[in-house]
């Protein structure tokens, strides 16, 4: 890469410079929420840095908490995306820059500034009448990102929602107009979950590579040109019918990807080769002997060795952070999401990095160590997370290599393309595979699961564990049993 000025950033510099610089403009630091939502039932986990500011957004804060004056904080917030509307998981891995657990870097307006200052504060050195103080722009005045390289959209409307203009032209002022580009709903239109507070937003994209038209490249999943800010314009509330309704103020949230900046100053081609995992795979390599990580995706990782290590490193974060936060692993809601993280996780270090039994919650000291002191809360007992993970380990270990065994098995007799419902059933129900998982492992060997064959399988399971319930109750009620 070029253009990006030489400087040392580590990742805890790179947080800290995201809350001082607003701290500056009058935003008050505000604590992560835990990844594990309290009173929310809309969520599984917490996906955004906004989901604790929903009383705001919606008027409903009450008058005496902390909440109700707030008018401008700022924050490193820790998510979850697995499960729910915004969900990652079966991309980690595949790619370098998608991940399960990751920080949220967040400024907000709570019906103060709006779109003019969140998107110039994103870019210009210019003063407001109405502050004392000029302002500076984060990217290119603070971290120094070169500004020919970076892109913005806008959202260009729908059949019920006005273009945003106002946007657009504000974005003009900095940018030429092939670098502010307009998206639909898909993109520029963000929403929490199906219900909730909602609005237009604008995406700061910024190209790896430089010296090119990289505008093509834009919200198409290039690793080479990423999404690295959203500034989002808060003004609707989408109620259960699925209607927008006006909010009686109007606000900003932004996100920027903590670890994709992180990459950008550090001047890597990739989140995985900072230093927020680096140590992480430097603890794989040393447990298992496997070659180091070396970054290579798809036909170029030949043995899947750098994609299991990406898989290994982001689901043990993901795994210490929610049963920090609270969670548990088990059958059902997020505690389900785990278990089928966990189970990636294990099956991935045991079958391509060839890991030793038990080797996950190993994993466990190095990112306590690695983050604990940003988030004291993974100090608290890592034991505690350590036992979690372990006794969900050792249950899976005890089925995993027999399932493997059965999987390929079943993979020899396959006709055509296809793994029969019955045989990706009998893989859930006796060997604790669950359908994404042997899903997975197919998509590797380019096979497909009949999914409705699977459903059909399953529902007559539950049928047959009902009229067997039913059965036993009758019996007690003859005295029988």
């Amino acid at each position: 890469m070029t253009g990006i000025e030489e400087h040392d950033w580590p990742a805890e510099k790179v947080r800290h410079t995201f809350l001082d610089f607003f701290q500056q403009k009058n935003h008050k630091i505000w604590s992560s929420s835990p990844v594990v939502p309290k009173d929310d039932p809309t969520l599984l986990f917490a996906n955004a840095g906004m989901n604790q500011f929903k009383p705001i957004f919606l008027g409903t804060a009450d008058p005496d908490s902390s909440l109700s004056n707030l008018k401008r904080a700022c924050n490193s917030q820790k998510c979850i995306r697995a499960g729910g509307k915004h969900n990652d998981l079966d991309d980690v891995g595949k790619d370098t820059y998608h991940h399960t657990f990751f920080e949220m870097l967040g400024n907000w307006s709570f019906g103060d500034y709006f779109k003019t200052e969140a998107i110039t504060w994103a870019w210009e050195n210019e003063s407001f009448y109405h502050y004392n103080y000029k302002t500076h722009q984060l990217l290119t005045q603070v971290y120094k990102l070169p500004s020919d390289r970076i892109y913005a959209t806008y959202f260009d409307g729908d059949d019920n929602l006005e273009v945003d203009e106002e946007a657009r032209d504000i974005w003009l002022k900095f940018l030429p107009p092939d670098r502010v580009l307009p998206f639909g709903c898909k993109d520029n239109f963000w929403e929490m979950g199906d219900t909730g507070p909602c609005g237009p937003c604008t995406e700061i994209h910024f190209d790896r590579i430089g010296d090119r038209d990289a505008s093509s490249l834009v919200n198409n999943d290039d690793p080479t040109c990423i999404e690295i800010w959203n500034l989002i314009f808060i003004q609707f509330n989408r109620v259960t019918n699925g209607t927008l309704k006006s909010l009686p103020m109007k606000h900003v949230d932004t996100g920027m990807g903590f670890e994709r900046l992180t990459s950008i100053l550090q001047n890597k081609i990739s989140n995985y080769d900072t230093d927020l995992f680096m140590p992480i795979f430097d603890a794989i390599q040393q447990t298992t002997g496997v070659r180091p990580y070396s970054g290579r995706v798809g036909e170029d990782d030949e043995d899947n060795i750098d994609m299991a290590y990406r898989v290994v490193a982001d689901h043990i974060r993901t795994l210490c952070f929610a049963i920090a936060d609270g969670s548990r692993i088990g059958n059902v809601g997020r505690e389900y999401v785990l278990r089928r993280i966990l189970r990636r996780g294990v099956r991935y270090g045991r079958e391509v990095l060839k890991c030793k039994e038990g080797f996950f919650n190993g994993l466990v000291e190095v990112v306590v160590e690695l983050m604990g002191n940003v988030y004291p809360e993974l100090k608290q007992d890592p034991e505690k997370i350590r036992n979690t993970i372990n006794k969900e380990e050792m249950n899976f270990e005890k089925t995993l290599l027999r399932g493997i065994k059965k999987f390929k098995k079943i993979v020899k007799e396959v006709q055509g393309k296809e793994i029969s419902g019955e045989d990706a059933f009998v893989l859930q129900d006796t060997y604790g595979f669950p359908l994404d998982l042997t899903q997975r492992m197919a998509e590797e060997i380019n096979l497909l699961v009949d999914e409705k064959g699977f459903d059909k399988e399953m529902e007559e399971a539950r049928e047959r564990s009902k009229s067997a319930h039913k059965g036993r109750k009758g019996e007690n009620q003859l005295g029988i049993i």
